[in-house]
């Protein structure tokens, strides 16, 4: 039983983790003004790229049956898995040149009058 409850636990933990990423997110984005430097832009926008791609690999693995074989294996794979995503999608973000971080940020730059374009910061 005690197991079971580290288990929960540590999925609470994830979640909860999950939603104050999400939430950070949020509020730098809605924070933006035309005091917000290039660079601070930049990254709040690569970020919420990074998080966008994690939320998409998460629903894609819940469509993944893992649970087959020993469950043991099943548990280790549920402790790093949320960590693992991030990573990938963090290393998916930064191949693929961080398009849609690109075109929020150009985005943005024109609405809050910010000189200098993405390549430029």
């Amino acid at each position: 039983m005690d197991g079971i409850s580290n288990g929960i636990d540590t999925y609470i933990s994830a979640m909860q983790a999950q939603n104050t990423t999400g939430t950070r997110l949020t509020d730098k984005l809605n924070n933006t003004s035309s005091d917000t430097s290039a660079k601070e832009l930049k990254e709040a926008c690569k970020q919420f790229e990074s998080y966008f791609i994690e939320q998409v690999y998460k629903e894609m693995l819940k469509t993944v049956d893992i649970s087959e074989g020993d469950s043991s294996m099943a548990q280790l794979v549920d402790y790093f898995k949320d960590e693992t995503v991030q990573k990938v999608a963090e290393q998916t973000m930064e191949q693929s040149g961080g398009t849609l971080a690109k075109q929020m940020y150009e985005q943005m730059r024109r609405n809050y009058g910010i000189a200098e374009t993405y390549n430029e910061v």
